[in-house]
């Protein structure tokens, strides 16, 4: 049997693996592009207003595509592996879930603190705190809850020099590396609890600090 050189390799043979293929190959390229976005912003080659909407964005396709692929990328580490991907950024910010603006509370374009932002705050901390003592315990549970109640919480000036803030960030992606229907632990959520309720009253006790200042 000859092999024909000049014959075209085919990766599929049928419409379901030519939209598999073609939904792979968009998620390669959504990492590409958040990389080249974490170096651009890294680098001041973009300011922050301009950032962090594109990042947002890129991290909402990322959720629809990693749905959409399946059982086909069990990790986002392996999928990477797999296709020999060199983006150390752009996994970074895939398994924190939020934008560099929001993971380090970045102080450029914050605005003015008002009654409204602490007020948000506040509901977005006791929501949380309720669901935990609800024992909600799965990520499709827990996790748009926190993304919530820590992309508020970086809006505060000084966030980034207080303690809940690393705490909060590293459940979250905690979170953000779990499958939907994947359940905490009830030591987990204790655990979760503690640290939420820590940081409340740290965020309350920075905000008196201010007004007494």
């Amino acid at each position: 049997m000859s092999l024909n050189l000049d014959e075209e390799t085919k990766l599929y043979s049928t419409i379901p693996e030519r939209e598999k293929y073609g939904t792979l190959a968009t998620l390669f390229g959504i990492i590409v592009a958040l990389d080249y976005l974490e170096r651009a912003y890294v680098r001041d080659s973009i300011s922050a207003a301009e950032y962090s909407p594109a990042c947002t964005r890129l991290l909402s396709q990322y959720k629809t595509m990693i749905k959409l692929v399946g059982d086909d990328v069990p990790t986002i580490e392996q999928f990477m592996s797999r296709y020999r991907m060199d983006h150390p950024a752009a996994l970074h910010r895939l398994k924190v879930g939020v934008p560099a603006t929001v993971e380090h509370s970045s102080d450029t374009g914050s605005g003015p603190e008002t009654g409204k932002m602490v007020a948000e705050t506040t509901q977005s901390f006791i929501t949380f705190m309720d669901a935990l003592k609800l024992r909600m315990r799965a990520k499709d549970q827990l996790h748009p809850l926190l993304q919530e109640l820590v992309t508020g919480y970086a809006r505060f000036k000084g966030s980034k020099e207080w303690e809940g803030r690393s705490k909060m960030v590293g459940w979250l992606i905690t979170l953000n590396g779990m499958k939907a229907s994947e359940e905490i632990t009830d030591e987990q959520s204790r655990q979760l609890l503690f640290d939420i309720e820590h940081a409340y009253s740290e965020f309350f006790r920075s905000l008196g600090s201010k007004d007494t200042a």
